[in-house]
């Protein structure tokens, strides 16, 4: 499908594989899409800019990038930056079409229906689109898909009109009349309010005008305060809409001095905040932030998770703004006709933007058209790279599945470096551009949103899964009964059941099934560091204690860490530690015991502070120290080994000291946590077909700990609770 994407201060189009519809979204053929002139065009600008003055605007990415400087190196981290604005991002948040396919879930909207959609996170300009169910409506059925694409834009402006809470017969200012003002106009006047409205393009005044406007102010007739005071018969505005995008404090100050006293003010657009008390304090004046669409928006519950409010309490979220507008538009409320400046095809986006930063033409509203395909041509989710190159023969033909951070900042890096052992077949990722651009960046042969793509190819020998952590176990079980190698980032399983399904898989299987090797991405045990323990004290004469320290840092809480799809950090990341346990004794475990502290405040999560202790049977007893509660100015993670006489301290991954031997530690430059190790050990399981990196149960112990640590922690949490109450 053809998509645009805005790169290095340009828009582009390019093909890329449609989506897949998911639970709880909606896949949509789109028909139109508008282009928000301002935010996108702010967009593609900031997307020229250097990165020395991004980083200015953006202070906070400098640490981040300092810190994978620090574990990463200067190579790679500029490789990750680059190929980062390489790919381009895409755009667009407003479009109208057909429902190709609906999600699990949702029995309300039907394929064929006609709906509009928005988020600046799904509603894309591209021929195909996956919505969540919150953030689409039906179309009603005489309204056409042109006026129905502008439906972000309408909410937009419904929801600032809300906030200001007009009644019959009062007097409002709307400042700045781009399209955002003009259907703000529009909906005060649908109100049964007085409108007044100012702009500096004379034309928009004028535009105003002709849609009921009551009466325009004009900067060269005088002071506008003035003007306002004259025609509200010295009373003043009941309130003023600021839909204006300037970095000028001066429009705030002038909406403030409009108002009556007790009256309020909106701010829907985008100006400079510097106020002066003076200018709404002895007036008594409320001051109001209009958020997007409307309730809901920014709350991924709401958006991704389909949890809708309940009307009684929040009649206007974002999805019933959007109803209730293209209402508007149908009863001939509202119209938006007038105010559509032009119509491109899609191939031609790129004109498109370029007349829109006309400042002689200043269109308000620009669409997008896209070519209708029949309605059983099926959506295509793969596009070959045509820069890839050859196969050579012997080498394992691997698929990446999941192409976020980690996997394009780690993993596909590696696998570069590592072209003597594998050739990169194709990247799986839930959008297509990820997918399109990962796949050109590392040399795939072709990229895809369609994982039973990946396991229907014959070609693909091994499947590297670094997906969400709720979908690892599933789609392991799926690629190995595919006849598939798998190697699965941590955490392989979430659950009980899903841990069984994967030892049923091996107990049922058949000699050829049983072959296919899978590694869980339990990365740390082949650092060079964790080898060089585990050689140490492989011929221990007594049990040994370790102790590990983890300070991970603060996660909010509303992170997808937290959630169902990333598990917890137990889970997610504490489950790495039990491995390494389990690598350095070489045992099994015997106990786990598990103690949590109980946050009073609700800030930290169950998961974010806890201390697990295993024992294992030949009585080494380890413990680890999981923590939020620290500074990320600290180091992050440090081991002590006590064994025969000896202490051997791990610090970070970068530093090896070796206490009461005559052997030497180890130092490193950058962080070495062992991952590209991890990718030899697997290679080389593939081509011997002998022994596993990680034997089966050790995989699975590492989990079963997790899950019994996790168990002990939630049952204190409750019975913490319950204490309270």
């Amino acid at each position: 499908m053809k998509q645009v994407l805005i790169k290095q201060g340009r828009a582009v189009v390019e093909e890329a594989p449609a989506p897949v519809v998911e639970p709880g979204t909606v896949l949509v053929r789109v028909d139109h899409s508008c282009i928000s002139a301002g935010s996108e065009l702010s967009g593609i600008a900031a997307s020229g800019m250097p990165l020395w003055k991004r980083a200015i605007k953006q202070p906070k990415n400098v640490k981040q990038i300092v810190g994978m400087v620090a574990t990463q190196g200067m190579s790679r981290t500029r490789s990750q930056i680059e190929g980062k604005l390489l790919a381009g991002d895409p755009i667009g948040y407003s479009a109208a079409g057909t429902v190709l396919e609906v999600g699990k879930d949702i029995r309300d909207i039907q394929p064929g229906d006609r709906v509009a959609c928005a988020g600046a996170q799904c509603a894309h300009h591209a021929e195909i689109i996956n919505v969540p169910r919150n953030l689409t409506v039906t179309v009603p059925d005489k309204l056409d898909f042109p006026a129905a694409s502008t439906v972000t834009l309408g909410a937009i402006a419904l929801q600032g009109v809300r906030r200001a809470k007009p009644t019959l017969g009062e007097t409002f200012v709307v400042i700045g009349l781009g399209v955002l003002g003009q259907l703000t106009v529009q909906i005060l006047r649908a109100n049964g309010c007085r409108v007044i409205g100012t702009d500096l393009e004379k034309s928009r005044v004028l535009l105003a005008a002709e849609s009921g406007m009551d009466m325009a102010i004009d900067s060269e007739d005088g002071n506008e305060v003035e003007q306002v005071a004259r025609f509200t018969g010295g009373i003043g505005a009941d309130g003023v809409i600021i839909t204006a995008a300037t970095p000028e404090d001066t429009v705030i100050s002038t909406a403030f001095q409009m108002c009556r006293k007790k009256g309020r003010v909106v701010l829907v657009g985008d100006v400079g905040l510097h106020l002066n008390r003076a200018d709404f304090y002895e007036k008594e004046l409320d001051f109001f932030i209009s958020t997007s669409y409307g309730p809901g928006r920014y709350d991924s519950d709401y958006e991704e998770k389909g949890l809708d409010y309940p009307v009684a309490y929040v009649r206007w979220t974002e999805n019933r703004n959007m109803v209730e507008y293209l209402r508007l538009v149908d009863n001939g409320k509202v119209a938006v006709d007038h105010l559509i400046s032009a119509i491109y095809t899609i191939d031609k986006a790129p004109l498109a933007y370029e007349d829109l930063k006309d400042k002689e033409k200043k269109p308000l509203i620009v669409l997008l058209s896209y070519p209708q395909s029949k309605e059983d041509a099926a959506p295509r989710r793969v596009v070959v790279n045509p820069t890839a190159r050859p196969s050579e023969p012997g080498l394992i033909q691997i698929a990446v599945v999941g192409a976020g951070e980690f996997a394009r900042g780690t993993h596909l890096p590696n696998l570069q470096i590592l072209s003597d052992r594998y050739h990169l077949r194709a990247v799986v990722s839930r959008t297509g551009h990820n997918a399109k651009a990962t796949s050109s960046r590392f040399g795939a042969d072709y990229a895809t949103t369609d994982y039973q793509q990946i396991l229907d190819d014959a070609e693909v020998d091994a499947v590297l899964i670094a997906t969400r952590h709720s979908l690892h176990a599933s789609m392991a079980v799926a690629a190995l009964r595919a006849g598939k190698h798998v190697l699965v980032e941590k955490p392989l399983a979430l659950t009980e059941k899903e841990l069984d399904d994967i030892e049923d898989f091996y107990t049922s299987a058949s000699p050829v099934q049983a072959s296919k090797v899978l590694l869980t991405g339990f990365n740390r045990r082949f650092s060079p560091f964790a080898q060089r323990i585990q050689e140490l004290t492989r011929n221990r004469s007594s049990p040994m204690i370790l102790n590990y320290r983890l300070n991970a840092g603060y996660i909010h809480l509303d992170n997808w860490v937290h959630t169902e799809e990333g598990g917890g950090r137990n889970m997610g990341e504490a489950c790495h530690i039990y491995d390494l346990f389990t690598y350095l004794s070489g045992r099994k475990v015997a106990t786990v015991d598990a103690q949590a502290i109980a946050s009073t405040t609700g800030y930290y999560g169950e998961q974010d502070n806890f201390v697990a202790t295993l024992t294992f049977d030949d009585g080494t007893v380890a413990t680890l120290t999981y923590t939020a509660l620290g500074s990320t100015d600290y180091p992050k993670e440090r081991l002590e080994v006590f064994v025969d006489g000896k202490v051997i301290v791990l610090d970070d991954y970068k530093r090896l000291t070796i206490f009461g031997a005559k052997v030497k530690g180890i130092a490193g430059k950058v962080v070495d946590k062992g991952h590209k190790k991890e990718l030899e050990a697997f290679a080389f399981a593939i081509e011997k077909g002998g022994e596993w990196p990680i034997p089966l149960w050790q995989q699975v112990q590492a989990m079963k700990i997790a899950l019994l640590v996790e168990h002990l922690i939630m049952a204190k949490h409750d019975r913490s609770a319950e204490s309270d109450s």
